[in-house]
């Protein structure tokens, strides 16, 4: 992550922080089902708007914090946010174009793949879940996106991120 100011810095690592603490709130059992991957969405954003500083090697480094705050399997989400990092940055001048409602469709399918790859991983530890619920925070996210969006956009703006 290299940036040209340091208020930028500090909005980006101000996002990460409270998605974190979104992460880890504790929810009511009703809520918990519908928490999206705060992190990951975070994650998505900076890379589809500065590609070039925010990329795979920094979703890289906030996949191995993420599993250090969850107490996950260490590298579980480093890999999940490298791989949807990379199709990110890899089609973020398409993706750029599309219209809000085209890019949910987007971001379900790329928190999808997260959610296809963390089981993935824990199937081969064992751990893996085997109903429809786990798949909820997946739609829950996507419908999160515009708020994500527009949101990160203002603050973006106001930090004079490019």
């Amino acid at each position: 992550m290299r940036f040209t100011n340091n208020q930028g810095n500090g909005t980006v690592v101000l996002s990460i922080m409270v998605a974190m603490a979104l992460r880890i709130l504790p929810w009511s059992r009703d809520w918990v089902l519908f928490n999206p991957d705060w992190i990951l969405l975070i994650v998505i954003y900076w890379c589809l708007t500065i590609p070039d500083r925010f990329n795979i090697g920094s979703a890289w480094i906030v996949g191995i914090l993420a599993d250090a705050l969850t107490g996950q399997l260490l590298g579980q989400h480093a890999l999940t946010y490298s791989v949807v990092a990379y199709i990110v940055v890899r089609l973020h001048k398409r993706i750029r174009v599309f219209r809000l409602p085209q890019q949910i469709v987007i971001i379900l399918c790329l928190l999808l793949l997260s959610q296809l790859l963390v089981f993935w991983t824990q199937n081969i530890q064992g751990t893996g879940h085997t109903d429809w619920t786990y798949w909820v925070p997946s739609g829950s996210g996507a419908l999160m996106w515009p708020l994500v969006y527009i949101l990160l956009g203002g603050s973006q703006h106001r930090a004079k991120i490019d």
